[in-house]
């Protein structure tokens, strides 16, 4: 899959002794602070899909839904060592952070200097009291643009950091699943739905949710997708951004049925819809369901949004 991905895209390719960290093809710019990011296969484009101009240096990647290696992480922040330290930016989920954190401590003994930003976007995992304990989830792109942006507008290394968290601080992100995913080689899907049931809040591992049920119609599910992500809406907020993504299985006719509704919502409540992002963003093989994340825009994240970026399945300007 590595190989396949970097033959077709010439600005990315493979580094490591086990050659299981993707890397931008440029040589990494001097004094540039670094961006990476790392975690299981499985969920293209994230993670090793969004290496590229103004998001992430690099990306440390494991099997399907495992996290990445110690030796793959600290291969991620050597290829992203530029001299102005390292921001670790991934989402919350133990296997991860404890091999970054190791990874960022065998780096600092090489003299680079590393910060860590957890995605917590998923309300669904944890209540607002804490919030420091959810998983990441598609809501963690809005988090990598930020941070590229202002690292490749040549900000220090606390600065990058300090706008990835705020970034994180001010997303949130709901998914419905409709049927689970198989991981290559089990003799079973990761969980069991009905043909006829919905499950409002799972993750994307198979994770349990909030409720299951039957099917509701599409307006009727969005109507309480938005107003759970609205609960959290920060004061004085009049414009957002919104993914509508698909988990793998559901199609663009869907999602945009999906976006019509939430559109319609966030106008009632006052919300400016801004720079919409509709499609498969962040996947969970062939599973079949969607998550709409929104993203409480203040100015300084809306121009890093803005700003040009460019990578495989993600291009800005």
């Amino acid at each position: 899959m590595l190989d396949g991905l970097c033959l077709a895209h010439p600005g990315l390719k493979r580094v490591g002794e086990d050659q299981r960290t993707i890397a931008r093809s440029s040589d990494m710019p001097k004094g540039k602070v670094g961006l990476v990011s790392g975690g299981g296969s499985g969920h293209l484009p994230l993670f090793t899909g969004y290496v590229g101009e103004a998001l992430l240096d690099a990306c440390a990647i494991g099997n399907v839904f495992e996290g990445p290696t110690i030796n793959s992480c600290q291969d991620a922040i050597a290829a992203a060592n530029g001299g102005a330290g390292v921001l670790c930016l991934f989402g919350n989920y133990g296997g991860d952070r404890m091999n970054f954190e190791m990874a960022s401590e065998f780096a600092e003994l090489e003299g680079i200097t590393t910060r860590t930003v957890l995605g917590t976007d998923d309300i669904a995992s944890a209540g607002p009291d804490e919030a420091s304990k959810r998983r990441g989830v598609a809501g963690l792109i809005f988090a990598y643009k930020t941070a590229g942006a202002k690292a490749a507008a040549g900000a220090d290394l606390d600065s990058v950091a300090e706008i990835a968290q705020k970034t994180v601080d001010r997303t949130r992100t709901i998914g419905v699943a409709l049927s689970s995913c198989q991981i290559p080689g089990a003799a079973e899907p990761n969980f069991i739905i009905g043909d006829n049931e919905i499950e409002m809040g799972m993750g994307i591992h198979g994770e349990p949710g909030i409720w299951r049920s039957p099917i509701r119609p599409a307006d009727e599910l969005v109507d309480e997708m938005i107003a759970k992500l609205l609960t959290e809406r920060p004061d004085n907020t009049s414009r957002v951004a919104i993914l509508v993504n698909s988990l793998g299985a559901t199609p663009l006719e869907e999602l945009f049925i999906l976006y019509r509704r939430a559109a319609e919502q966030l106008n009632t409540a006052g919300l400016e819809i801004v720079r919409p992002l509709i499609g498969p963003y962040v996947t969970s093989m062939e599973m079949g369901g969607a998550s709409i994340s929104l993203c409480f825009l203040d100015d300084e994240i809306e121009a890093l949004l803005a700003a040009p970026a460019d990578c495989p399945f993600w291009r800005v300007g």
